[in-house]
């Protein structure tokens, strides 16, 4: 007797019988649709996909079905197991809230040298020790950096100019290292210097306790000096020697740069990049100015229209990714950031784009004065005596009571975006952050206004044109953008998938 089996879409979910899973969706300048869930998957479809998605008009046989549903955009009756996959990269992507505040920023002094026109703090003059911080402020804020659960912890000292106070700086690895042991966590150390009093008892000190150097590197000779002038009219021979001599000490890899875009900075995007070329760096920042505190003062000499950094970072990117096609491998760092959370299940370590936000959460700031800040813009808008986010202090207040505050409450409460208007329907939310510190210095208000964000303008803009060198870019383009973040580029990836 023959036996007689059900059709295959017998075996399948029936036409229209599928639900929706939470998405975004933004059209693109070509016309197209960008689709993108709660993890930051995305899929690039053609005008109209996201009204046939949600209207059901899309069947089985469909071949945007099968994508939509192993990417998690929609899910049916056979979907049980991918769902479970899907908790599971949302659990990763927010990861980075697990063990609470990864960095700690030390500022040993406000004296210093330099007197560079976007500093944000009130510098004090080489000879004024009273701005240093004392033992028992140090001492204190070793122990609050050790409360925080989480096991990996970076210690960054900073100024003013923190070799100033070296001193003060060996105290602080005196404690935090065996400190860190007895807890059984590791701790990566950072000093955030100009390099002008760099000795080599500094520097063997350094190399002694694989501590790592972050220099200011604006750019050549000419745009360093006027961004970042000190008496002698040497700041640029200064750093570069300076990182010249940490280099052959501790090794390339234990030394880093990172540059501030003025007004004068936005008219050589060219000659920027290539000076860390020159200099043999494989990393650099194309970071804006910030607007808080005493570089509000300044910002007729170097503030600027967001518009015009956009202008900037584009062509200087551009001119990175030809460097990139040359051979020569050089990171753009917030592009790396941006396409980490865009193509990876990861999220980040950078606290401008957490949600919740990474103020506080991530990121603590001890003054040298022992009172603690949610971000070091928090700290720089105190100096202009605005303590919004003001913690407390590390004299009087343990960890619970620095995060059971009303400043933290009210600055968390601000911090996702999730819940924001603006934000919370918006596609690039699962890539982007909150920033109420931003919000509160640039609107006086720490939800923000959307319309006018300077923050909203930077990140979907940039978004915007690192998809579009994802979806349309050439080959090399794609590769290069693709091993930034996986080391490995598009081609090989591809060739390593079954057949």
């Amino acid at each position: 007797m023959a036996r007689s089996f059900l059709p295959l879409t017998g075996f399948g979910p029936s036409s229209n019988a599928y639900r929706l899973l939470p998405f975004r969706f933004r059209r693109l300048k070509d016309k197209s649709e960008l689709l993108v869930n709660e993890c930051g998957e995305f899929i690039a479809a053609p005008a109209g996909t996201a009204a046939q998605v949600v209207r059901k008009q899309l069947g089985p046989t469909d071949p945007l079905y099968a994508l939509l549903k192993a990417k998690h955009f929609i899910y049916d009756d056979y979907s049980s197991p991918l769902l479970d996959v899907l908790a599971a990269k949302y659990r990763t992507k927010f990861d980075f809230i697990s063990g609470s505040t990864k960095l700690h920023i030390f500022v040993v002094t406000l004296r210093c040298d330099h007197s560079c026109h976007y500093c944000q703090v009130s510098r004090q003059t080489v000879n004024k020790g009273e701005f240093d911080m004392p033992k028992n402020v140090a001492s204190a804020a070793v122990d609050r950096m050790l409360d925080t659960p989480s096991q990996h912890i970076t210690l960054e000292l900073q100024g003013g100019e923190p070799l100033l106070a070296f001193d003060t700086i060996k105290y602080i690895v005196s404690i935090a290292k065996p400190g860190a042991a007895q807890r059984s966590k590791e701790l990566d150390i950072v000093i955030t210097s100009n390099l002008a009093f760099l000795t080599d008892d500094i520097l063997e000190y350094c190399r002694e306790h694989s501590i790592k150097l972050s220099a200011s590197l604006d750019g050549p000779e000419s745009i360093h000096n006027a961004n970042r002038p000190r008496p002698t009219g040497d700041s640029y021979q200064v750093a570069i020697e300076g990182i010249k001599r940490a280099r052959r000490s501790l090794g390339s890899h234990q030394v880093a740069a990172l540059m501030t875009t003025t007004q004068l900075s936005l008219q050589h995007p060219i000659e920027i990049v290539d000076e860390y070329v020159r200099q043999s760096f494989h990393t650099i920042f194309l970071r804006p100015i910030s607007p808080y505190g005493f570089a509000v003062k300044s910002a007729r000499k170097t503030g600027y229209e967001m518009g015009a950094f956009l202008e900037f970072y584009q062509t200087g990117l551009k001119h990175i990714l030809d460097i990139n096609r040359r051979g020569y491998n050089l990171v753009e760092i917030y592009t790396k950031i941006l396409l980490q959370k865009i193509l990876t299940p990861e999220g980040t370590g950078y606290v401008d784009l957490q949600s919740p936000c990474g103020a506080g959460l991530n990121v603590l700031v001890y003054n040298y004065d022992g009172d603690v800040y949610a971000t070091d813009e928090s700290r720089m808008l105190a100096e202009m005596k605005d303590h919004t986010f003001r913690l407390g202090n590390v004299l009087t207040h343990d960890r619970s009571q620095l995060f059971t505050g009303q400043a933290f409450v009210d600055l968390l409460q601000a911090g996702c975006n999730q819940s924001l208007p603006g934000c919370s329907d918006c596609a690039y939310q699962p890539y982007c952050g909150a920033d109420p510190v931003y919000h509160h210095a640039t609107q006086g208000d720490m939800y923000g206004h959307r319309a006018f964000s300077g923050f909203c303008k930077r990140n979907m803009s940039t978004i915007d044109h690192v998809f579009s060198l994802l979806l349309t870019g050439d080959e090399d383009v794609q590769n290069i953008l693709w091993g930034w973040v996986t080391d490995r580029n598009l081609a090989e990836m591809r060739a390593s998938l079954p057949q």
